[in-house]
């Protein structure tokens, strides 16, 4: 006999998505439940459409009204409508009380931090299991956290950011949720003490995987709480979010000093204009987003280490990210795998697997980083124990950390437009031919200086630690730029991802083109290296191998 599962906010931004995945099981009767019957019935026919397995239904329901529910007997009851700021527990209860079990995907800190008192009793005694904040946050963000640290001698700082697309749908339940908190008081753990920000302050941006550079600032969710309850941190615990554009980002900024002033008491009632306004940038973003969990301590040697678990979500993919750790849950309790009873909180109940596999359809992806931030090898300290698995050649002369020589063979290729050639001689770069090679490596505190000999051609670059995970600086007199370092089978990649002239950053699109690699073929170092610019063609390249 299938079970009956009623999805309550089944039409909105989060709970369609949830509605779709759920709508793949053949074990279940999928109730679709929200206040207007005709999205009900667009929704519905648009899962018909997809290949439904389940058996599906519609049903008109009121989440304020929680009387309704002993009517439709259901077995499970997942509130995905929100938002659940300044939300009770009469649905929750009312869901136990008839037997059913009970998912949520709340993201309101005082209704996570209250929801075990408020359903334990009930739930004990109904012998169900009822479960809050099956979301990205705190599910998805514990998961993967638990994995980051695993081993660690000592946790000193996390964070938490999650930054979705511009043209990611926003819904007024959404909306209402961020603004509830902008320019209020909102207590953290940073500094090694508990004290008090405002909402929707402490700008600061990330690089994040997938995304590129993204402005963040303070909110609130329950991670600020749970963070600290469930890990032995020892400095800060901070949960931020981020809106793109940047210019949205800053809008909302400039907006919550009208209630930190006490012109207003809160944004929270110009929900609609304020979303209806959001949407005219939607044109300046793009359709992807994504999130970051960070973290710094000791690992298991006692050595300093920071580590960064990333997700990014291409083609407007994100949205699917918050209902999956629901899913994940609901499909644990339909296979009979989750045995526990009582009021819990989705925090450590899931693992990241658990998760990521409600998301394999979608183009989303996700990477681990971690840095050994003392080591004085510049690759070994952006890879961390990553660099061990690359093969011997690369490890050698990236790993080095003292100053080494390594003699080889190259040949150049110069670019024969004008400007190619003024980059040549400005930088001292070869003629196009066949060349002995020298290079010798002089580390320092902040990173390395490469010194490259092609024949009596000397041109030499230093590589610079930005305190940004796996990325780097390269300098070449007054240009500098910036590039993310990746692991391959066969050694390493690094790709461009800013640049700036004499310190002003300049934009990507009239960047130079480049092109770096680093491998180990048959025992010996080999490296490609090609710049070019689309206006010019071809500035400079390099293929050559050293001997270690």
């Amino acid at each position: 006999m299938r079970r009956r599962v009623l999805l309550i906010g089944a039409t909105g931004v989060f709970g369609s998505r949830l509605a779709a995945m759920l709508a793949a099981w053949p074990e279940i009767e999928l109730v679709l439940a929200a206040r207007g019957l005709e999205a009900l019935n667009v929704l519905s026919a648009s899962l018909l459409a997809q290949g439904s397995r389940a058996q599906l239904k519609s049903q008109v329901f009121d989440r304020t009204r929680p009387d309704a529910l002993a009517g439709l007997r259901p077995w499970l009851v997942v509130d995905a409508a929100g938002p659940f700021q300044n939300s009770g527990y009469d649905l929750a209860l009312a869901a136990v009380r008839c037997g059913a079990h009970y998912v949520d995907l709340a993201d309101g800190r005082a209704f996570v931090a209250g929801f075990k008192n408020a359903l334990a009793g009930a739930a004990a005694e109904a012998g169900v299991l009822a479960v809050t904040g099956a979301s990205s946050t705190p599910a998805l963000s514990h998961a993967a956290l638990e994995l980051l640290v695993e081993g660690w001698r000592a946790i000193d700082a996390v964070t938490v950011a999650i930054s979705p697309g511009a043209r990611a749908p926003r819904g007024v339940a959404v909306v209402q949720a961020i603004l509830s908190y902008v320019g209020q008081p909102v207590r953290v753990f940073r500094n090694g003490a508990w004290g008090y920000a405002a909402g929707w302050s402490g700008l600061r941006s990330f690089d994040m995987p997938g995304l590129g550079r993204r402005l963040t600032s303070i909110c609130e969710t329950p991670d600020l709480d749970l963070l600290p309850q469930r890990f032995p941190i020892q400095r800060s615990a901070l949960f931020r979010a981020g809106l793109e554009p940047a210019p949205l980002h800053l809008s909302l900024s400039f907006l919550s000093l009208s209630v930190r002033s006490g012109l207003i008491a809160s944004l929270q009632p110009f929900a609609g204009l304020l979303r209806l306004i959001a949407s005219a940038f939607v044109v300046f973003g793009s359709d992807r987003g994504g999130m970051i969990v960070e973290a710094s301590g000791e690992d298991a040697q006692g050595r300093p280490i920071h580590a960064r678990w990333s997700l990014w979500a291409d083609a407007g993919a994100g949205p699917n990210t918050p209902p999956a750790p629901a899913a994940a849950l609901v499909r644990a309790l339909v296979d009979d795998r989750e045995t526990r009873r009582g009021a819990l909180v989705c925090a450590g109940l899931l693992t990241r697997g658990d998760i990521m596999r409600e998301l394999a359809a979608f183009p989303i992806h996700t990477r681990l980083d971690e840095c050994h931030v003392n080591d004085p090898a510049l690759f070994r300290r952006l890879l961390g124990r990553r660099f061990d698995a690359l093969p011997p050649a690369v490890r050698t002369v990236h790993g080095a950390g003292e100053p080494t020589v390594f003699t080889g063979r190259a040949i150049a290729r110069a670019g024969r437009s004008l400007p190619a050639r003024i980059t040549r001689l400005l930088l001292g770069l070869p003629r196009s031919g066949r060349h002995a090679v020298k290079v010798t490596l002089m580390p320092d505190r902040g990173g390395e200086t490469w010194t490259r000999q092609f024949g009596v051609f000397r041109f030499a670059s230093r590589l610079a630690d930005t305190s940004q995970m796996t990325v780097f600086e390269e300098q070449f007199g007054p240009l500098r730029f910036a590039f993310d370092l990746r692991q391959t089978a066969r050694g390493v990649v690094w790709t461009m991802v800013r640049w700036s002239v004499l310190g002003v950053p300049a934009p990507l699109w009239i960047a130079p083109r480049m092109h770096a690699r680093a491998e180990d073929v048959d025992g010996r170092y080999r490296f490609c290296v090609a710049v070019a610019h689309p206006w010019v063609g071809l500035l400079f390249a390099y293929r050559g191998e050293l001997a270690c």
